[in-house]
């Protein structure tokens, strides 16, 4: 329990960031599995257009630290693999 007002206000503060962060990355999970299905599905179209968005919120999400940047490098090379490959079949 806090002892003090700075540290409600940083409680109330690690409570909005965790919200926000958790908001975040749900958005970004959400995107990638958007991704991921029209890849399955093979649709390049579909997969070509939803591409920079998802790369895009993988970076937000490595910006604000909410994943790691290698986490965030590594997402971002095995869909843009998976993409192209996709493609190249097509």
């Amino acid at each position: 329990m806090a002892n003090s007002k700075s540290a409600e206000k940083r409680i109330k503060q690690a409570e909005v960031r965790h919200d926000r962060n958790r908001a975040d990355r749900s958005k970004m999970r959400t995107a990638v599995k958007r991704l991921r299905a029209a890849v399955v599905d093979g649709d390049p179209a579909r997969a070509n257009d939803l591409l920079p968005g998802t790369l895009s919120l993988i970076d937000v999400s490595a910006r604000k630290r909410i994943i790691h940047r290698n986490a965030a490098a590594r997402y971002k090379a095995r869909l843009t693999y998976a993409v192209r490959k996709l493609e190249a079949s097509a």
